[in-house]
């Protein structure tokens, strides 16, 4: 399949005139927790043709593209991957952090990763997490009797990112196992999610049944910290600009000589 995901890669590159700069899996399969039919979350930075630049409207600035062989392929063309990068969006420092690389080009990913810690708010990203964390348990958990196991990891992984901002004040790793390893001390919370890990890998998570109280009230107790925690408000302080302006042109020069 990697090689089938490097070939659709190359097949966008040609069909759009475009250079892809780092692409990653960004899904369960980087989470460490891939069941037999889970697909291929593949997401890359791709830069456009000087061309594409130099004109007077603003065209789009992502691809998106689910094929039929369980590969999502999702985009951003660079100037809005480094305008979010200077945001320290949290999706982009994932990318840059995947233990799984399916092609990466050029200079440029490794230059940001040079300079994520000088661009890392941990304030931004908490806000992020914290929002995937309440958005999923109100959908999935919140007041339910019957639960998919699966979507337990939709609100336990961004929890432990919080809780690892907060402890560390760095950028959480994407491996859910090390945030797990690092964070859960409870002998009983961590058998919980234990067990939940290995019907999730064994392709279990799809059956609905009863909750687990004791994750329930886990999160549903974190919610509640961080949500006083990190206040209502984000900094709109912007960090500097010029580094990521001079990557920007640098990068053009690279790909297109």
């Amino acid at each position: 399949m990697i090689e089938e995901i490097k070939s659709e890669l190359s097949r966008i590159e040609d069909r759009n005139d475009i250079k892809i700069l780092l692409a990653v899996e960004s899904g369960s399969r980087a989470w460490g927790f891939a069941s037999a039919d889970s697909d291929w979350d593949v997401r890359y930075i791709y830069v456009q043709r000087l061309e594409w630049y130099l004109r007077i409207d603003q065209y789009k600035d992502s691809q998106e593209e689910i094929l039929p062989n369980d590969i999502d392929l999702a985009g951003w063309e660079l100037r809005k991957a480094l305008s979010l990068f200077r945001k320290s969006n949290p999706p982009l420092l994932e990318w840059l952090r995947s233990p799984i690389i399916y092609l990466e080009q050029f200079s440029i990913s490794k230059q940001l990763r040079g300079l994520s810690e000088k661009y890392f708010n941990s304030r931004s990203c908490m806000h992020h997490y914290l929002s995937m964390a309440k958005s999923n348990f109100n959908e999935f958990l919140k007041e339910r009797d019957l639960v998919k196991a699966k979507k337990y990891f939709y609100v336990l992984r961004p929890i432990l990112a919080c809780d690892w901002l907060r402890i560390t004040n760095t950028f959480p790793p994407m491996e859910f196992q090390k945030l797990v390893d690092s964070l859960v001390t409870d002998p009983r919370l961590r058998s919980a999610i234990d067990g939940l890990l290995k019907r999730k890998v064994a392709g279990e998570e799809l059956r609905e049944e009863p909750r687990i109280e004791i994750l329930n009230d886990f999160l549903a107790d974190k919610i509640g910290f961080y949500t006083a925690h990190v206040g209502a408000t984000v900094s709109t302080d912007k960090p500097p600009t010029a580094l990521l302006d001079d990557i920007f042109r640098s990068a053009l020069n690279e790909v297109w000589n």
